[in-house]
């Protein structure tokens, strides 16, 4: 099974950015076998899964962050990333990435994710 370590949140200013690496390990370094989504969490609130991107390299992206976010895979270095532009406070959460092997349409069924990272915006 596919491990996955996320890394690169931090603390940012309003307007600012911060790109997330999520780095796959698996017997034969083989990412793009995965559809995968990036989704965050922030207490009392609902996990949102707001980046999905498909074996292809379709994507689709919430409402919340379209225009503002693109995520992309690297298969050469096994690693998703996740770019986000003009952040927000309301963007600040633990931000994980997480992977499956099937969809269904433009619905990735995920199955793994990572232990996370922190994402601060302050305004």
């Amino acid at each position: 099974q596919v491990q996955l370590a996320e890394s690169g949140g931090g603390s940012v200013q309003a307007g600012g950015s911060l790109t997330l690496s999520c780095a796959a390990s698996d017997t034969h370094n083989t990412i793009w076998r995965y559809c995968m989504v990036w989704f965050r969490e922030t207490p009392g609130k609902e996990r949102e899964e707001f980046a999905t991107i498909l074996r292809d390299g379709s994507t689709t992206y919430a409402a919340s962050v379209k225009g503002r976010f693109t995520t992309f895979k690297d298969n050469a270095k096994n690693t998703l990333y996740l770019q986000m532009n003009s952040l927000k406070p309301d963007d600040t959460a633990m931000y994980y990435c997480a992977a499956g092997l099937h969809s269904y349409g433009s619905q990735c069924d995920y199955t793994t994710w990572g232990q996370g990272t922190q994402v601060t915006v302050s305004s």
